[in-house]
């Protein structure tokens, strides 16, 4: 069966480079800007979320809390995909529910290695 992945980041080449991992994997991918464009994308069945920290609209962080609101959406793995390494960054976004983290720039081995973990 195959799987869905969101993608939320608002810089078209990551997009294009994590959405051409995730189609390796077998995912099939949903694509959206900023944390309030991917909260009108959940409709379809996620079965993984990646996702930036900074963007413009709604931060990563917010639409995390918001996510996980979502009663179908309270144990979707999210991966959070950002430039950001600090601890407290990183603390506030398991807090809202991030299941895990990876920094950028990033090779595609890793980022395969990261989603086999969390999304099997």
């Amino acid at each position: 069966m195959t799987k869905t992945a969101l993608v939320v980041d608002d810089s078209p080449t990551i997009r294009q480079l994590v959405v051409g991992v995730l189609r390796t994997l077998g995912f099939t991918t949903i694509e959206a800007e900023n944390g309030a464009e991917a909260i009108t994308r959940l409709g379809a069945t996620i079965d993984l979320v990646i996702c930036d920290v900074n963007m413009p609209v709604m931060d990563g962080i917010t639409f995390v809390q918001r996510l996980r609101v979502v009663p179908t959406m309270k144990a979707t793995p999210v991966l959070m995909l950002t430039t950001e390494i600090g601890e407290a960054i990183k603390s506030r976004a398991r807090s809202a529910g991030a299941t895990g983290w990876l920094t950028k720039p990033f090779a595609p081995d890793q980022l395969k290695a990261v989603v086999g973990r969390v999304c099997p």
